[in-house]
């Protein structure tokens, strides 16, 4: 089975991307700078140039492809809005992959995004799920909360560095998983029959808000968190700002799912039959006090290791 992931250079997709060739697949990935994506081609994927935003890249990206894991989205830095990718790119996708009848199409959307159609990041999930579902390819819909991954840039580097950690008033409780897992999962899912045209929730084994989370970074860093908090009334004024500019688009965008994760409502779902379905057990997913503790330790043994360096050579 040969696959073309899409996305592959990002936090989620190289974690794909990795388990993929372990497993023995044949990897083809879609990259649009092949220069920044050669240590996919040093793992041992094929590199293939196309980018979403030039839909007539895609079709011969293609050929011999059996699934599809698009992994992809468009970041702030992007000189286009949000649109151009994960609407009218991926739905380029969709019908290029129509075309040479792939096997199984696998998508990753928001943990309840039928509850945040308002939201602009949530609406383009939704609209490409429902083209999905409309396109008569078999797919497989994930749903995510949050990545440990992300954590450590937004919480542990700041409180290394005893740098402000922004966070809103509200205690929202969100199902963070490690994206080597959702990698397992969603490998899993090309081997069963029972996850085709379906959609599962993918979570961690617990809910964290952001105030356990800086708890925990703080009690494995032995160092106090600087915490500022950001009125919702502030980030919506913000999100208003930037929408006045084109180039602020995608930053408004981010700014609105960001509204969102301060409700306060929980972000997260029931593994239970994902579980059972999938042949996993719980206890064979990461936790995040694990992965924290992992980071941590990593990071203080070096820092150690470079202060004991210093004091011998003076």
């Amino acid at each position: 089975m040969t696959l073309l992931i899409v996305g592959a250079t990002g936090t989620l997709g190289r974690q794909i991307v990795r388990r993929a060739i372990d497993e023995g697949y044949q990897v083809k990935c879609l990259a649009r700078n092949l220069r920044k994506a050669y240590f996919l081609r040093e793992w041992g994927a094929e590199l293939v140039y196309g980018d979403l935003s030039l839909p007539e890249t895609l079709p011969p990206i293609l050929k011999d492809v059996t699934a599809i894991i698009d992994a992809s989205t468009a970041r702030p830095s992007d000189p286009y809005n949000a649109e151009t990718v994960d609407l009218k790119g991926k739905l380029a996708l969709i019908e290029a992959a129509k075309i040479v009848n792939i096997e199984r199409f696998i998508f990753f959307s928001v943990i309840n995004s039928d509850k945040y159609s308002d939201v602009p990041l949530v609406k383009l999930k939704l609209d490409i799920e429902f083209y999905l579902q409309e396109s008569g390819i078999k797919y497989t819909i994930f749903y995510l909360g949050g990545f440990f991954q992300g954590l450590i840039s937004q919480y542990a580097i700041p409180i290394l560095e005893k740098q402000p950690i922004w966070v809103t008033g509200e205690n929202t409780s969100i199902g963070y998983i490690d994206t080597s897992d959702i990698a397992k999962f969603t490998l899993r899912s090309l081997a069963l029959k029972e996850t085709e045209c379906r959609k599962f929730p993918l979570v961690g084994r617990k809910n964290w808000n952001s105030q356990e989370i800086i708890q925990l970074c703080e009690r494995l860093s032995g160092q106090s968190a600087r915490i500022t908090k950001i009125p919702i009334s502030a980030l919506i004024i913000f999100r208003q700002l930037m929408g006045f500019f084109e180039w602020g688009s995608n930053i408004a965008e981010r700014l609105a799912f960001a509204e969102l994760l301060a409700t306060g409502e929980d972000f997260t779902g029931d593994m239970k039959e994902t579980y059972q379905l999938f042949g996993f057990e719980e206890n064979e997913t990461a936790t995040l006090e694990g992965y924290m503790q992992d980071y941590f330790g990593r990071i203080l043994r070096k820092l150690k290791e470079l202060s004991d360096e210093k004091e011998k050579s003076l």
